[in-house]
């Protein structure tokens, strides 16, 4: 028993190790505002084997970071969505699959002509240079509120052909040194042909078995049991693409997208989640374990090399790709500068490349630093990337700003008490059917190309151009509208509208759509003069038709639906929590209802309902069921009886104190 307690101890201390290291460095990392993939990355180098040597690269350090990667393809291909990759197919099979192709291209013809690299190792190290990194940039994207400019929707469309991507590098990179040495083309034909058969087996699994599991698994309503089935599925599908040769992790891609096909695709994801992450964090620390820092001492010439070819070799293609696009300099230099670096995808397949000994020790280690590097910088550059663009191309960047004012102010022109509208989705369009109908003038900004043209052509007022820039609102007439309509999704971009519309014009009304009421308070105390929140709206309309259904007076109901909207939805609001509405009760600041039953030896009994101080406590008494009748917003000098049901509102940790306070036998 002692050696097997020995080995127990010494693999529960390294994993104590790396949690405790990750805690404190990535704490430190964000608090300088950088990612934490950086932190983790950092981790693996210093407590690694080639650092101070804390931990061994183990096979288990190995497993977790392989587990890792199966699950981030897992979710990625929950969130594959083929109707989203149709309406984005310009970026996405224009400019992602071009910038994939030559940024591989380039570098495999380079790698097998100039180094020797076999055919397969000179692919497979293209596919490591052509990968950025999703995470940092939609991460630092949306902190910046430049995910929907036009650089952004670029980025995302190239940023969503590499996850793709991904798929037959990491074929590639899992096939053994000698096979592919010996017959490359053949190999790599066949290993392909084997990833489309599992593909089609699969998804036919997915279509014919899945769907219907996982209908009978959520009759049952245990979390357990499916998160379980959700791991079964993701580990099962990697365990047959592993027995015919190919990666675990396209096996986890493979499951996801099956099941992002159901109707559970979210509630999956939310289950899986802290799996991914907590195993992902492990696997970029056995990715900074990788690292030999004392080789960079004799491989800092070609790391720098490298680390140039990659940074500047993709920022040529993704602005040249661009610019071939249509996008004018400034925006394709934007989008460049976005993209120049590597990305985690490129270690995933890098370090199935070295287990697998694809190409040499020494190459691994090169291009492993000159990425960890590239990604070190990246959060910089993308932070900066117009800063960067307006000191190489200050006239280009002026111009593209000028030409779109232009555009903006020339369809506004002579317009007066008209209505700007920030979106023209399906909202932004019903809204601008209404002014129609009552011949009130518009003018409205949209990003989508497809949509601005598919409008132009219209004759609508309808124009290219990002909402959150005041310089376009300015051009649109703000000055002289009559109102302002955000029917943006992002609730983001709709608070840094309200801000900068409201440090230049404190009086035009403003009016914001939103998804539901989470964000009421934030976007009202922003400035919105009026938010719409679909949830609750679709609940009015429901009732209000229900009530002319069962014969009562329109006027009163009508009445009813003006107070509701006056008190800002606060009666739509009180709801009592489910599983389901956990998550959203938490973002409402905890607020539930919550039913208290008074027993006869309970000290309110005979009290008044003012004695109680419920609102010191920030509690709202909103009934009382007495027997079979409910009084709604009783008055406060209503005496409380024995066997009373108070339902109340409020925070939850209040609502509990003040059921303790209540259920006491004197106060």
């Amino acid at each position: 028993m002692l050696p097997y307690s020995l080995m127990d101890y010494s693999y529960l201390n390294d994993i104590l190790i790396l949690f405790a290291t990750a805690v404190a460095v990535v704490v430190f990392f964000l608090r300088l505002n950088l990612p934490p993939i950086l932190g983790y990355l950092f981790v693996g180098a210093v407590v690694g084997p080639f650092g101070l040597g804390w931990i061994d690269d183990t096979e288990l350090t190995r497993a977790f970071a392989e587990f890792g990667v199966v699950f981030l393809l897992f979710t990625i291909g929950l969130e594959f969505s083929l109707p989203q990759l149709m309406r984005m197919r310009g970026a996405v099979l224009g400019l992602g699959a071009f910038q994939v192709l030559i940024t591989t291209m380039i570098t495999a013809v380079i790698a097998f002509h100039y180094f020797d690299f076999s055919l397969t190792g000179a692919l497979v190290l293209g596919g490591v240079v052509a990968m950025s990194s999703t995470a940092l940039v939609i991460r630092q994207l949306t902190e910046q509120v430049e995910l929907h400019s036009r650089h952004g929707r670029n980025v995302v469309g190239i940023l969503l052909f590499q996850d793709l991507a991904v798929i037959p590098f990491l074929i590639l990179a899992a096939m053994p040194a000698q096979s592919s040495g010996d017959m490359p083309v053949m190999t790599i034909v066949i290993a392909l042909v084997k990833g489309v058969v599992v593909l089609g087996l699969i998804l036919a699994i997915g279509h014919w078995v899945l769907r219907p599991l996982f209908r009978v698994i959520a009759r049952y309503r245990s979390h357990e049991l499916f998160t379980l089935t959700a791991l079964m599925i993701a580990m099962g599908a990697s365990g047959l693409t592993h027995e015919i040769g190919l990666s675990l992790a396209l096996g986890g891609f493979l499951a996801g997208m099956m099941l992002g096909e159901t109707e559970f695709r979210h509630q999956i994801e939310a289950e899986i989640r802290p799996f991914r992450d907590v195993l992902l964090a492990l696997f970029f620390i056995t990715i900074g374990m990788l690292l030999n820092v004392q080789l960079l001492s004799t491989i800092w010439p070609w790391v720098l090399c490298l680390l140039a070819a990659l940074m500047i070799g993709k920022l040529l293609i993704v602005a040249g790709l661009c610019r071939l696009g249509g996008w004018d300099s400034a925006v394709s230099l934007r989008s460049a500068w976005v993209l120049a670096h590597g990305g985690e995808f490129g270690f995933a397949i890098l370090a199935l490349a070295l287990s697998n000994q694809v190409f040499p020790e020494n190459v691994g280690q090169t291009v492993l630093a000159a990425i960890l590097i590239s990604m070190a910088v990246a959060p910089l550059m993308i932070r900066s990337n117009q800063s960067l663009t307006s000191i190489l191309l200050p006239a280009k960047l002026r111009q593209s700003k000028q030409s779109m004012k232009t555009q903006v102010a020339d369809t506004a022109e002579g317009l007066m008490q008209h209505v700007i509208i920030c979106g023209y989705g399906r909202v932004g369009q019903n809204v601008a059917h209404m002014l129609d109908f009552e011949f009130i003038k518009y003018v409205a900004l949209d990003l989508d190309p497809v949509l601005v043209q598919n409008a132009m052509s219209a004759k609508e007022p309808v124009v290219y151009g990002d909402s959150a820039n005041i310089e376009l609102l300015d051009a649109a007439g703000l000055a002289r509208a009559a109102a302002l309509v955000i029917s943006l999704n992002d609730i983001d971009t709709a608070i840094k509208i309200l801000h900068k519309v409201r440090a230049v014009n404190a009086e035009i009304p403003i009016l914001v759509r939103a998804a539901d009421d989470t964000k009421l308070k934030v976007l009202q105390d922003a400035g919105a003069t009026e938010v719409v929140p679909e949830t609750l709206e679709a609940s009015l309309m429901l009732s209000s038709h229900l009530l002319i259904t069962l014969n009562v007076p329109p006027m009163m109901v009508f009445s009813r639906i003006r107070q509701i909207r006056r008190e800002r939805y606060s009666l739509l609001r009180q709801l009592f929590a489910g599983e389901e509405a956990m998550a959203t009760t938490a973002e409402n600041g905890g607020e539930q209802l919550h039913a208290i039953e008074l027993t006869e030896e309970a000290w309110p009994v005979q009290r008044t309902i003012a004695e109680l101080g419920l609102e010191e406590g920030g509690i709202t008494l909103t009934a009382i069921q007495r027997q079979k009748e409910r009084i709604i917003n009783p008055d406060v000098d209503t005496v409380l009886l024995a066997g009373d049901t108070l339902i109340l509102f409020g925070a939850a940790a209040a609502l509990e104190q003040i059921e303790t306070d209540l259920l006491q036998k004197s106060h």
